[in-house]
Parts: C-alpha cells; structure tokens; sequence
C-alpha cells in the first residue's frame, strides 16, 4: 500500500468537512460540485459566487503545487508518485461518463459522499456506496487486465 497516508488523508477530510460546513454557513446551499457547476452554466442567481467557488478549486492545488508547501498543515506531506494519462480521448471519454453519472445519479461525490452522508440521507448513503463500490470493481478491472493503472 504505497498510497497508505492515514495522517494527510485525516487532515485532508477535517479540511474538506470545515470547508463545507463554512459553505453552507456563509451561503445557505450545499457544496455539491456537479450542482455548483450546473448553477455556475445555467443560472443567473448566485452565478458569481458559483464561480469563485469553482476558481477555488483549481487555484487551491495550482497554489500548493507552485509552494510545494502545505498551507494550513504544519507537518511535511510525503511525496508519491502516481501517473495520470495523457491521453486526450480517454480523459474526455472519462470526463463525459462522470458527466453523465453525476445527472444519473442525482449529484456527485461531493454532494452525496460529504454533504448527504453528513446529513444521514439515505439516497445519498446508497449513491455513495454505489461510488466508491463500482470505483474499487473499475481499478481492479483495469488493473487486472493492464490497460490502465
């Protein structure tokens, strides 16, 4: 388990948890990103505040990648290596098949797995179990067979 990184993964999730509860806070909705994103495209109400929310989430990582220095974290993450494709097809087809389980299933991870689970509702339990099931059933596939991973 080279990716085994209990310390980071708990701090990440204590991030992300106050990350939401401040974003519900401060705007009333919750942070379900395939929503946000629809919102962000499709409606004129709440339109920028959709938009800063999405900057955020490309500028946070650009940030910490150009620093190499984790910010809110006083301890040295270790650094694993890990390959991402480049190739363009399969990032797009990947892209579109999350596009269309995010309208499939109601929301995304990030509505379902953070803010339902939060919530106890079982629609989003059963989502998220169905995510993170079908996921695992994917790599194991993948890798498995070597295409990919």
């Amino acid at each position: 388990m080279n990716n085994f990184t209990p310390i980071s993964a708990l701090a990440g999730g204590i991030m992300i948890g106050l990350s939401v509860v401040l974003y519900f806070y401060t705007t009333g909705r919750l942070a379900g990103v395939s929503g946000i994103v629809e919102n962000a495209i499709t409606k004129k109400a709440n339109r920028l505040s959709n938009i800063f929310f999405l900057l955020g989430l490309v500028l946070g990582p650009l940030l910490y990648g150009i620093t190499k220095e984790p910010i809110a974290i006083a301890f040295t993450l270790p650094d694993h290596s890990f390959a991402i494709t480049d190739s363009y097809p399969l990032i797009i087809i990947g892209g579109l098949l999350v596009g269309l389980g995010t309208r499939l299933g109601g929301g995304c991870t990030s509505g379902h797995g953070i803010c339902g689970i939060g919530r106890l509702s079982s629609s989003s339990i059963i989502a998220t179990v169905v995510f993170v099931g079908v996921g695992m059933l994917t790599v194991t596939i993948l890798q498995q067979s070597g295409i990919y991973l």
